[in-house]
């Protein structure tokens, strides 16, 4: 019987022998390197069958390639790795040529006197490869580290050189500009969560976050699955031109969409709500008619659905935006005077709306920072009257008076009265924040008791009524003074008192705390001194106010007319309050830049026969077939069908006439008193 049979009948494989009692034995050596197991002994200490014509026997045939060469080394379409075979097979034959000498023991162990000497000499081998590769590598770490310590030192000697010095981390104000933005301020979710939780925000969402089809991903809404599917509904962004790193932009209808347009035009001349929604079923992402009926749902109530509708009228135009297009960078521009970029400021303020409603100032006032830098020169909505309510609602009293620092030597913004009241508030406010220095508060306190005198002399017509609105009355002293008296509410003109009404009507809340309206009683006391003093002052800011106020620009009157304050609209002028506003366009600009215009309606008087003429002007709702423009003017193939309305409207018209008798005066005639057979 073959020895395969013995080997089989006894459970025994090739290699896996019994281990002889000195072939688990160790070498420790100085660098506490473990090497490898050496050469298999079989029963008695006799090496394997074939052990000296094949080397070392091992159970693994890779076991004496270096692990690390592989990694270092990859090879190509397989030659490295044959290479590293041949090498193994080599480095074999060198052991077997040395397998006759012996390696003495420093120790003088009987362990180690036990181990064979292939097993020395193979450590031996593999502890020097390894040496070399920690040689090499330390040696490329220390030449990469040399190079850069002397980057360092040769930018060193050209700071000393040049007499600089190294700079220190910079300021908050020089990483961001004043109207950047964040784009996770712009998802409520993220305010939410810090105010419930995220477990309470998103419990109801996270299992449909697998139903979205949605692959593109947007920043300021979240696609939802009830959504029509979206498919480009024409609307597109191209850049007009970039000029000292600012990008203007501009978006664009095509012929598909100006014809969607022309029908929403026609749908809101009609005064039919159900027009739009028809319109919406084929066009299901046009943006006007999306706003348009949003504003018709928020005047039912409908407060979810009006909002969804501005959702998706913001999707549909982040989806068209241009690659270079940033919202958050503060340097794009979309000029307003465009009727196809208005829609995107309306949709813009209305979601923001909706957000200070929801209980989300901070993502508003990341909104209102958005549409202040799409155009913040001309500011075609006004964002700089709404901007400091929000800041303060969302306790950033530091981005507010960094804006108001940054912006007052340009843009005045200490001659509004929302920014005269509201960022000594903010001052004043940041003072009773515990976290700061005494130094700091003293000096906030100081800077808020300054700003706000000077507010109550340029506007002293602000005080009585916030008082009003915070139901304080106020002492006999302040009350009797002709300086806060009813004069000074009705001598101011009537854009100054426009501005005060939408600043208290949206803002007088903020003043009703406690240790407010106690701090505002301490320098109204101190104004009054200074004014019984005869302050120069006084007089100054009187006169400042006749010249300045003499009529609120149109941005205002749209700025009015969109926030709805019942107290700012009664202020609005007549020519302003009595003509039309569109909900989709309130008081466009005068000077509009129009890429397409709409095609007039075809006059009857100037197009039709004689005869067709004649029954227009006998009946008003008969037309023509063959004169419509779509057909192709007169003839072709509805003529028939014109021909055939005329006989009917002849019929009827011949069937409805009536001969009356005309009752002539009767003559005192004896003959002409006969009757008539």
């Amino acid at each position: 019987m073959s020895r395969r049979a013995l080997r089989r009948l006894r459970g025994e494989q090739r290699g896996q022998e019994p281990l002889g009692p000195g072939a688990l034995q160790f070498v420790l050596h100085d660098d506490d390197d473990v090497e490898e197991e050496g050469p298999k002994r079989g029963p008695g200490g006799r090496r394997p069958r074939g052990a000296g014509e094949e080397g070392v026997r091992v159970n693994n045939r890779f076991e004496l390639i270096n692990i690390e060469d592989l990694e270092e080394a990859p090879g190509v379409n397989g030659d490295r790795t044959d290479c590293l075979l041949v090498d193994a097979a080599a480095s074999g034959d060198k052991r077997r040529a040395q397998s006759g000498r012996s390696e003495s023991s420093k120790d003088g162990d009987v362990a180690d006197a036990a181990v064979p000497p292939e097993q020395s000499n193979t450590s031996g081998k593999l502890r020097k490869k390894k040496r070399k590769q920690k040689n090499k590598k330390n040696t490329a770490g220390e030449s990469s580290e040399n190079g850069l310590e002397d980057i360092d030192r040769i930018l060193e000697r050209i700071e000393d050189a040049s007499g600089c010095s190294h700079p220190g981390p910079p300021p908050l104000s020089a990483k961001k500009h004043v109207l950047y933005v964040e784009h996770r301020h712009l998802n409520p979710d993220t305010e939410l969560k810090r105010y419930f939780g995220a477990r309470a925000v998103l419990g109801e969402q996270r299992p449909r976050q697998r139903q979205r089809v949605y692959p593109k991903c947007t920043w300021l809404t979240t696609p939802k699955s009830a959504w029509p599917r979206y498919t480009k509904p024409g609307l597109s962004m191209r850049l007009l031109e970039s000029r000292k790193g600012r990008s203007t932009f501009a978006f664009e209808h095509s012929e598909e969409y100006q014809q969607t347009q022309h029908k929403f035009l026609a749908a809101v001349e009609s005064l039919e709500p159900n027009n739009i929604v028809v319109l919406l079923q084929t066009s299901p992402y046009h943006v006007d008619s999306l706003l348009q009926l949003s504003d018709a749902c928020r005047f039912q109530e409908d407060q979810e659905m009006a909002r969804d509708l501005v959702e998706r009228a913001l999707y549909s135009m982040e989806c068209a935006f241009h690659p270079l297009f940033s919202l958050t960078s503060g340097t794009c521009r979309l000029d307003y005077r465009r009727p196809e970029n208005r829609s995107f400021y309306l949709a813009l303020y209305k979601q923001m709306s909706f957000l200070e409603k929801r209980g989300c100032p901070r993502t508003a006032l990341e909104y209102c920072k958005l549409i202040l830098s799409l155009e913040p020169d001309e500011d075609p909505l006004c964002m700089l009257l709404l901007l400091d309510h929000l800041a303060l609602r969302a306790r950033s009293y530091e981005y507010l008076i960094r804006l108001f620092q940054e912006w007052e030597a340009h843009r005045n913004l200490s001659q509004l009265p929302n920014f005269a009241f509201s960022v000594p508030l903010a001052y004043f406010l940041l003072s009773q924040q515990a976290d700061l220095p005494d130094q700091e508060l003293s000096s906030a306190r100081e800077k808020a008791s300054l700003l706000i005198q000077q507010a109550l002399f340029m506007f002293p017509g602000v005080l009585m009524p916030l008082l009003e609105y915070c139901s304080v009355r106020p002492d006999a002293a302040v009350a009797a003074h002709r300086f806060f008296g009813p004069d000074a509410e009705i001598s101011q003109p009537p854009a100054l008192s426009q501005l005060v009404s939408l600043y208290l009507g949206r803002s007088h809340f903020l003043w009703k705390e406690p240790a407010t309206m106690s701090w505002l009683e301490e320098n109204v006391h101190e104004v009054l001194q200074a004014v019984d003093a005869g302050d120069p002052a006084v007089e100054a800011c009187e006169s400042r106010r006749k010249v300045l106020y003499q009529r609120a620009p149109r941005n205002i009157h749209r700025h009015v007319v969109l926030s709805e304050i019942k107290e700012a609209v009664a202020a609005l002028p007549p020519d302003v309050s009595t003509q039309s506003v569109l909900g989709y366009d309130p008081l466009p600009p005068l000077d509009t830049i129009y890429s397409y215009v709409r095609p007039e309606r075809l006059s009857p008087v100037s197009h039709g026969n004689t005869i067709a003429l004649f029954f227009r002007s006998l009946l008003p709702n008969y037309t023509v077939e063959g004169e419509r423009p779509e057909d192709g003017g007169a003839g072709g193939p509805h003529l028939d069908q014109g021909l055939n309305r005329l006989m009917l409207a002849l019929r009827d018209m011949m069937a409805n006439f009536h001969f009356h008798d005309v009752e002539v005066p009767r003559e005192d005639h004896p003959e002409g008193d006969g009757e008539w057979d």
